[in-house]
């Protein structure tokens, strides 16, 4: 498995081998030493899943502490535009974010960890979207950012995105306090 450390600390992409023939493809999507080998020790203890035709937006999300998640995500089908935005207020690259596309033929995978807000927009019809997390979901713990706050100028790769009532609401990062 390839393992790429991206500009944000912490967060890595990896990319597995796939094997494939006449048959299909098999390729491992888990794999705790290798994660141990990017030194992450994370405990697993959900995961989500989420189906989006293209154009749908879901995001800017993170869980306060002490729900706060880590997040190991990737597409089961199709593609989608993953974003992340670094939370964390002692970090030199606070406010900035990162964008990969995630892609169902590859494989990929990242881990976000604790501190990110975390979104993605499908970039085909019936993405398939998994998520294993660090820890449970908890209403009361749910915050984010707006998707489309100035200050990020995140390049979604749409031009007309789906987004929920709940995520056209949410703060600008100028409006945002972090709990990181």
């Amino acid at each position: 498995m390839e393992i790429q450390q991206h500009a944000l600390e912490g967060v890595f992409e990896f990319t597995p081998r796939v094997f494939a023939d006449a048959r299909g493809a098999f390729f491992e999507s888990f794999s705790e030493k290798v994660l141990h080998q990017a030194g992450i020790r994370q405990n697993w203890v959900q995961d989500n899943q989420s189906s989006s035709s293209q154009g749908v937006l879901r995001g800017l999300h993170f869980q306060r502490p002490p729900y706060a998640q880590a997040k190991l995500v990737r597409v089961a089908a199709g593609r989608a535009m993953d974003v992340i935005v670094d939370l964390r207020r002692n970090s030199a690259t606070y406010g900035q974010h990162l964008t990969v596309e995630l892609d169902a033929q590859k494989c990929n995978i990242m881990y976000v960890p604790v501190g990110f807000a975390h979104g993605f927009v499908a970039l085909e019809d019936h993405t398939l979207f998994l998520y294993k997390c660090s820890n449970y979901y908890h209403p009361a713990a749910e915050g984010g950012l707006h998707w489309n706050d100035p200050a990020l100028a995140i390049d979604w790769g749409v031009v007309s995105p789906l987004v929920s009532e709940k995520d056209q609401i949410l703060p600008l990062l100028k409006d945002f306090e972090s709990p990181f």
